[in-house]
């Protein structure tokens, strides 16, 4: 058994995973209702809420695999990238308990464990395979030759794609996390009824979603509070629709010119709604397989932490005890 651990922002995690991908376990902790009132995320508060709540949820994860400590041959953490007084907590947690053992330690790529979530369960996605990783910090589309790394295709030049939707909710006055409640109200408004940028630089595989945050605010200005109150819904779809078919656009130019036949989606915006629809409309048009993680695997979990684990090498006791995170760890 594996035990992981993720603290990279404001979820705190711990997961028990096998080294054949059975999960066994995926313990979350979510700090959402206490960031809210705040908007966003407070790093330091979001550190200091780690701190509270590791050593519970490592106990939680483990009580539900119905294992011990003495049962893990190894502990996984998330190095990076997040926030860095976050991510040390994770770190600290993972080689104290690694430590007090003698037990080998990964050190994860936050980014390679969504990249790798769809290998996880009873019908893992095979490599080769592409992957659209999308959420609140990250928006990437990457081709899998091998499960112990990935190949960056095309990424965002500014915003992710979380972050838009997040910023997006804002300014239409919806709580945070945004992305889920822009979700929700996009379901009763028009797509068609705002015609918002797609921003598709370069001839590449980038992303770019700045120029599509300024769109909406500017419109919610000119139309002016009563009114933007009224056509929220509206708004939402269409803002919604602009940021998936972006999304899309690159992860149907990826799959054409690498020749993909899998592709996966991952990271907390592919849970979004439409986007799963869409992919998956697609995908099926094109004959090409499709791999989407169940809610729980796309945000931030250490199931998917442990499961890359597996495809990293391991650091020995005690090569690891120096081992530090990093804020931007590529």
């Amino acid at each position: 058994m594996i035990l992981g651990i993720e603290t990279s922002c404001d979820d705190t995690c711990a997961a028990v995973v096998t080294t054949a991908g059975v999960l066994h376990s995926n313990a979350v902790a979510s700090q959402g209702l206490l960031h809210s009132r705040y908007g966003g995320v407070v790093p330091e508060i979001a550190s200091r809420r780690h701190l509270e709540l590791v050593g519970a949820v490592v106990a939680d994860a483990l009580e539900r695999a119905g294992a011990g400590l003495d049962d893990v041959r190894a502990v996984a953490v998330t190095r990076g990238p997040g926030l860095i007084g976050a991510l040390l907590v994770g770190v600290s947690t993972a080689k104290a308990l690694a430590a007090t053992r003698r037990l080998p330690l990964h050190a994860v790529d936050h980014l390679h464990g969504h990249v790798t979530a769809s290998m996880l369960g009873d019908e893992p996605i095979e490599a080769p395979y592409g992957c659209l990783v999308a959420s609140g910090g990250h928006t990437f589309v990457a081709r899998v030759d091998h499960p112990s790394g990935f190949r960056t295709l095309g990424e965002t030049l500014d915003d992710a794609a979380g972050e838009a939707f997040d910023k997006g909710a804002r300014l239409l006055g919806l709580g945070y996390p945004g992305g889920p409640a822009l979700d929700r109200l996009a379901r009763t408004g028009d797509p068609e009824a705002f015609d918002f940028p797609r921003s598709l630089p370069g001839t590449g595989l980038d992303f770019s979603f700045s120029g599509l945050k300024t769109s909406l605010l500017y419109r919610v200005r000119d139309l002016g509070d009563e009114v933007a109150r009224a056509r929220a819904a509206d708004l939402a779809a269409s803002y919604q629709r602009a940021v998936v078919d972006a999304l899309v656009a690159r992860s149907l130019a990826a799959i054409e010119r690498e020749r993909l036949e899998r592709f996966a989606i991952g990271g907390g915006v592919a849970a979004n709604s439409e986007l799963r629809t869409r992919i998956a409309e697609e995908c099926g048009r094109l004959g090409v397989d499709l791999w989407v993680p169940p809610h729980e695997l796309c945000t931030d979990n250490a199931a998917m932490i442990a499961g890359a684990a597996r495809f990293t090498p391991a650091l020995p006791y005690p090569a690891y005890l120096d081992l530090d995170a990093s804020a931007t760890l590529a």
